[in-house]
């Protein structure tokens, strides 16, 4: 179940208020003020309850559905940066403990300039995650399925190219992660790398619904994600 579908569901239920309690819900939704975590949805519900239109066992249901439909929504919430660098770097450790935090003790030359170590191989972590471009408002709202079929965009930047051996690539959907393992030589003959800014040191790769399918021979099942770092590495 996605938005759009529990959209339908609630428009459902709504419709089925007598004429009077549903003219006097959607007028309240039209100048419903919201707040983190009171919002419209919220709200509906609530009013679905209080009309008997609906029992806490049909609010149950609903909510374990889009749940389990959504177990990924909730990285669509944190910011950029914890996302990008705090969840992304302790996500690849959490499936391969073989992956560690870089130091000096491992690496006499590191110098914060890569993300993860694994057996003598340096590697740089980049997770992004899918957006509805033609949806407008906060990244929540523009989450998409792996499968919805809608023009998606993501893009990896900070991309330093002579600064790893391995780059992991993390595309986040609603409900799928997916993992994209690249060596530097590898990326930087790409012909989706670009540079971020003009004349920079720092690259980026946009990846859509459009050429997603150029990055499948790169595509890794996250209990292959050590062995493969370690074997475009070596």
């Amino acid at each position: 179940m996605d938005i759009e579908e529990l959209k339908q569901t609630l428009e459902k239920w709504v419709h089925s208020l007598q004429p009077e309690n549903e003219s006097f819900l959607r007028a309240r939704l039209s100048s419903l003020k919201s707040a983190f975590p009171f919002n419209e949805y919220e709200y509906i519900l609530m009013f679905l309850l209080d009309k008997s239109v609906i029992s806490l066992g049909d609010y149950e249901e609903l909510r374990e559905s889009y749940v389990q439909s959504n177990k990924y929504l909730p990285l669509y919430e944190i910011s950029p940066r914890v996302f990008g660098q705090i969840w992304a770097e302790q996500h690849i450790i959490d499936i391969d403990s073989r992956f560690q935090k870089p130091s000096r003790s491992l690496d006499p030359d590191y110098a914060g300039n890569y993300d993860l170590w694994i057996e003598g191989i340096r590697v740089e972590a980049k997770a992004s995650r899918a957006v509805d471009q033609r949806t407008r408002g906060p990244i929540v709202t523009k989450s998409l399925r792996f499968a919805s079929g809608k023009p998606f965009w993501m893009n990896f930047q900070q991309i330093k190219v002579e600064m790893c051996d391995v780059f992991i690539f993390i595309g986040v959907w609603v409900d799928e992660i997916r993992y994209w393992v690249m060596s530097d030589s590898e990326v930087k003959s790409h012909p989706g790398l670009s540079h971020q800014h003009a004349g920079g040191i720092e690259y980026q790769i946009g990846l859509t619904n459009r050429n997603i399918e150029e990055f499948d021979k790169y595509l890794v099942d996250a209990t292959q994600l050590g062995d493969i770092v370690l074997q475009k590495g070596r």
